[in-house]
């Protein structure tokens, strides 16, 4: 992609990734794509905000190139030293050798055991700020949003806050505005990014945004590190991101399970529909067809989890076991749950289960079938969901 003018002296220099489709490892599913944003200042010190994965240098070079000679980058600012962001650092370091780098001392650390060196190196902090000419750069600690060495930057005279990861999304397109994509598409993507990312640090997301709120920012664009940059819905984004950090949920239920003879899946459908027949909103999930990064983006503000498995080996079974793992990571609290399941001669899954999410969830009454589920123990399945959803309605949550 070209370079694109985003404001009067402000410009998105970063990289495309549309084939990307696994996040971190295998931990998330990308369907639409990854961005690695990056941002040069044409002031009286140039200055380059983060760079790009590795392997999307020469994209981000001659973006630069556009608009400026590279090797007459003064500042190079690091807000995150993960690598899709910081992966062209050691070859910026050799395109502008003059650069003055500045970053977190957290951020200077761990740049040093990626690559061995980090230049002509400046530590900040919150409350400190950098003079380009006519922008003076303000950085905002952000520790663990979401590696200790983050921070953000804000240019006061463009009103515009650079957020790494705060507030990206994984969606890759040719348009560089939140207004110029669907709004649903994107606020879905933001979701799922939320989820999938900073949902276990949701009460720091909580603490810092009440923090800058002190501030008085005049933010105008928020510019992340992933994804679109948001103009017109900026006040909604931040809006949000206090809804989900502050464990605020939807009266709806998540039915996430996995069966070997079809057996669990037949109680799983029977629950849905008694959820559903109270009016309240269910979605199913069969963990060995669906991605967990889909799961997770759904359960985020579902005040309820039902979780099921058959019992093989006198266990659950082993991808809703992985599941599990990775939701106890999200540090959830709160929400109402139940474990059912069908089994033969050991009912050990739902033990299992309801081990994994007892400290995340408020547990109800198990529903356990041997084999094969009668038409009386389906309609059990009814009543039990429609006995939930009732108690879905009439519980609250704290932040709510």
């Amino acid at each position: 992609m070209a370079a694109r003018l985003i404001k009067d002296g402000v410009y998105s220099v970063g990289a495309v990734d549309w084939n990307e489709r696994r996040f971190h490892g295998y931990t998330y599913a990308t369907k639409r794509g990854v961005t690695y944003n990056s941002y040069l200042i044409v002031d009286e010190k140039i200055t380059l905000i983060d760079t790009v994965r590795g392997g999307f240098e020469n994209e981000l070079i001659g973006n630069i190139k556009e608009v400026v000679d590279p090797s007459k980058i003064d500042t190079i600012i690091i807000n995150h030293i993960e690598p899709d962001h910081s992966g062209a650092f050691p070859e910026m370091l050799k395109t502008c050798p003059n650069a003055k780098i500045y970053g977190t001392k957290t951020a200077k650390s761990g740049l040093l055991k990626y690559y061995g060196s980090v230049g002509d190196w400046t530590t900040v902090k919150s409350e400190q700020s950098l003079n380009i000419g006519k922008r003076i750069l303000n950085f905002i600690d952000v520790p663990m949003i979401h590696w200790p060495d983050s921070m953000f930057t804000y240019s006061a005279y463009d009103k515009i806050l650079f957020s790494n990861d705060g507030f990206g999304q994984h969606y890759a397109t040719n348009k560089i505005f939140d207004d110029e994509v669907n709004f649903n598409d994107l606020m879905d993507e933001a979701q799922k990014y939320y989820a999938n990312i900073l949902w276990p640090f949701s009460l720091l997301v909580a603490s810092k945004l009440t923090a800058m709120s002190k501030l008085n920012l005049d933010i105008k664009l928020i510019a992340p590190s992933h994804g679109l940059i948001w103009r017109e819905h900026v006040q909604e984004i931040i809006k949000t991101y206090f809804y989900w950090s502050s464990n605020s949920c939807k009266n709806r239920v998540a039915v996430i399970y996995e069966t070997m003879w079809n057996s669990t899946e037949k109680m799983a459908r029977k629950i849905v529909e008694g959820i559903t027949s109270q009016g309240v909103e269910a979605a199913l999930f069969d963990v060995t067809k669906n991605d967990r990064t889909d799961i997770a983006s759904y359960m985020l503000d579902a005040k309820g989890w039902i979780f099921g498995s058959s019992t093989h080996d006198g266990e659950m079974l082993p991808v809703i076991a992985g599941f599990l793992h990775f939701l106890k990571g999200s540090k959830a609290k709160g929400r109402k749950s139940f474990a059912f399941g069908s089994y033969g001669w050991n009912c050990g899954a739902i033990k299992n289960i309801e081990d994994m999410v007892s400290g995340i969830t408020t547990l109800s009454q198990p529903l356990k079938i041997v084999f094969n589920p009668t038409q009386e123990e389906l309609d059990m399945c009814f009543k039990a969901g429609k006995d939930f959803a009732l108690e879905i309605k009439d519980s609250k949550l704290y932040g709510q």
